[in-house]
């Protein structure tokens, strides 16, 4: 039998999976290279990886000649991270209290993580103490609630796509990020949508996750759930699956 342990690594180790399997999706590296774009890092700059995961954006921004330091707030993360870029710099810390003076950056970086905020307010001013005047804050976050997938039955995959946000924190972020940096004094903000279109089957686990978590939080019957996870699949098997999956990259600049 796994001991408590041996089930929680096994668990970090099945998330970082799933995040490498999205840092591989068509169109996920051109966004990553984007949102690089936006922070305008000057050469050695120092920048923050808020949420860092595994690491892989804070080893790209490295490779770019920044000053970069990811954190997170789940030890096993940066244990991960760490092995995997050990030059790099990692540390464990949460979106409210990052370990770093007073504005001794040049770029903040948040990538997907707003949503598990329940202050994301809060984070920004966080934000806003440690970036140097003209320093650059880029989110990048995920509205829950429009998630666009073809069907037969639009009146369930409606219930389940509601159903499913309504088991994030903060499913509806994304929408309010421009409003979250004004209001946190930030200054030439800007917001654009990258939406990535899915027509086969490799979006197929996270269609049968948003089912399975409406059945969960009782949205949906098991039949319906599992009858909609048949249709998908279906429409997979003959290429007429559609997915669309909006992600809001709003900027900002701290005031001078």
């Amino acid at each position: 039998m796994a001991t408590d342990t041996e089930q929680m690594d096994s668990s970090a180790y099945d998330l970082v999976a799933l995040l490498d399997a999205a840092d591989r999706l068509p169109g996920a590296a051109d966004l990553r290279a984007h949102s690089y774009e936006l922070l305008r890092l000057p050469s050695g700059a120092a920048v923050v990886d808020v949420g860092c995961g595994a690491g892989r954006a804070v080893a790209e921004l490295t490779e770019l000649g920044a000053g970069a330091v990811g954190l997170d707030v789940d030890q096993r993360m940066i244990d991960i991270a760490r092995e995997r870029w050990p030059r790099a710099d990692f540390r464990v810390a949460d979106a409210y209290e990052l370990p770093l003076e007073d504005g001794s950056l040049a770029g903040y970086r948040a990538d997907k993580v707003f949503h598990e905020l329940d202050d994301p307010g809060n984070a920004l001013q966080e934000a806003r103490r440690v970036l140097a005047p003209g320093g650059r804050a880029v989110v990048l976050a995920q509205d829950w609630d429009t998630i666009v997938i073809d069907s037969d039955v639009p009146a369930i995959t409606r219930t389940i796509v509601q159903a499913r946000a309504d088991l994030v924190l903060a499913p509806r972020v994304a929408r309010s990020c421009r409003n979250l940096l004004l209001t946190a004094g930030f200054e030439d903000v800007s917001v654009e949508v990258r939406t990535a279109v899915f027509t086969g089957a490799t979006m197929l686990p996270m269609l049968v996750g948003l089912a399975e978590g409406a059945h969960a939080s009782g949205a949906v019957s098991r039949e319906a759930a599992h009858g909609w996870i048949a249709e998908q699949r279906g429409r997979a098997e003959r290429d007429r699956l559609f997915l669309a999956l909006p992600i809001f990259v709003t900027a900002g600049t701290s005031p001078r």
